[in-house]
């Protein structure tokens, strides 16, 4: 080793070398442009197959202005509005033979549903139905709320059934109710 007397460091070379790519960074550089042109066979595809299935979107990516199934769609607005526990009750109305059975559901109609009171009214075509119907409340509560989910329905409420239309012929007062105002 030779020492260096006059106590000066070795200046460097003020142009740095830089390296040349060995044979692990050409192989990296390789394998990246490797994967980058697999991605892309992927992605043309991918494409094609979505082609084929009629689901190629509009533009090079998924956005809000694709159009959607209908389904898609209603799920989308009954979700964004609220109107969950409603449709659901929607759904039991449609479905009330099932639910309540053949026989009742002959006698048997649901009209509305309050959202607020979670009270659902039904009318029945007789007394006899609608006192059968009241017996059989707590029971029907139960299944519709395992059916829609706990609390959805709190109470239901039968009404038998109404009376004759009122009809305002040529003798009626002004004012009258109908035939009911006259005994109270």
């Amino acid at each position: 080793m030779t020492e260096n007397t006059s106590g000066d460091a070795p200046k460097p070379s003020k142009t740095p070398k830089s390296p040349e790519p060995s044979g692990v960074d050409l192989a990296r550089v390789a394998l990246r442009a490797a994967k980058d042109a697999a991605r892309a066979r992927g992605d043309a595809a991918q494409q094609k197959k979505q082609a084929r299935r009629g689901g190629l979107r509009s533009g090079a990516r998924a956005d809000g202005r694709d159009p959607m199934a209908l389904g898609s769609a209603i799920n989308r607005l009954i979700t964004e509005r609220g109107w969950e526990a409603p449709a659901a009750v929607g759904g039991v109305m449609g479905r009330w033979p099932q639910i309540v059975g053949e026989d009742v559901a002959k006698h048997c109609v649901p009209e509305r549903y309050d959202e607020d009171e979670r009270v659902l009214t039904v009318r029945c075509d007789s007394t006899a139905w609608a006192t059968n119907l009241r017996l059989l409340a707590p029971t029907l509560v139960a299944r519709l709320n395992e059916d829609l989910g706990h609390g959805t329905v709190q109470l239901i409420k039968v009404q038998g059934p109404g009376g004759p239309a009122r009809r305002y012929g040529p003798l009626r007062a002004p004012g009258s109710t109908g035939p009911g105002d006259t005994y109270g």
